[in-house]
């Protein structure tokens, strides 16, 4: 497994959560954006920066993904993207992108696009939270530990 974050508007403290995990399981993580990121010295987490442009580091994160890798983002068509690909989605608020919602979650934001460029105020997302925070950290917890028991090796 692979982590892969579309790391343009992605939370620092997201980012911070990711960097704790990639280390404690050992899993390597490439955070994607068009711009320099910081990122905590280890063989295991790299920052890729990308070409400023409509959707670059989505077209690198799909190009680049592979199934059973997850990829963290709030873009649903680059989860449904990646879904395709066998790969796992998780937005950074903890809810799990999954190839039987993405249909209803794309057409919903299409909904919603259609009304803002019509002229209605659709309001924006709600601030991200502390709950929030804690969701995203337990659904990774678990995504990860799942991934542990399943390549563990039995013992002889």
């Amino acid at each position: 497994m692979h982590i892969w974050v579309d790391a343009d508007a992605c939370p620092a403290v997201i980012k911070d959560i990711l960097f704790r995990a990639a280390q404690r399981w050992q899993i390597p993580l490439t955070l994607v954006a068009n711009q320099m990121l910081r990122t905590p010295p280890s063989p295991l987490i790299r920052a890729v920066q990308v070409p400023r442009g409509f959707d670059v580091a989505d077209a690198h994160i799909v190009m680049h993904a592979n199934a059973g890798d997850l990829v963290i983002t709030g873009d649903i068509p680059l989860a449904a993207e990646v879904l395709e690909k066998g790969a796992m989605a998780l937005n950074p608020r903890g809810e799990r992108y999954s190839p039987e919602t993405i249909r209803e979650r794309l057409a919903v934001r299409d909904m919603m696009e259609e009304l803002r460029a019509s002229g209605i105020e659709t309001g924006g997302p709600a601030s991200f939270s502390q709950a929030d925070r804690k969701s995203f950290a337990n659904q990774l917890d678990t995504l990860l530990a799942r991934h542990a028991r399943l390549t563990a090796k039995p013992s002889n």
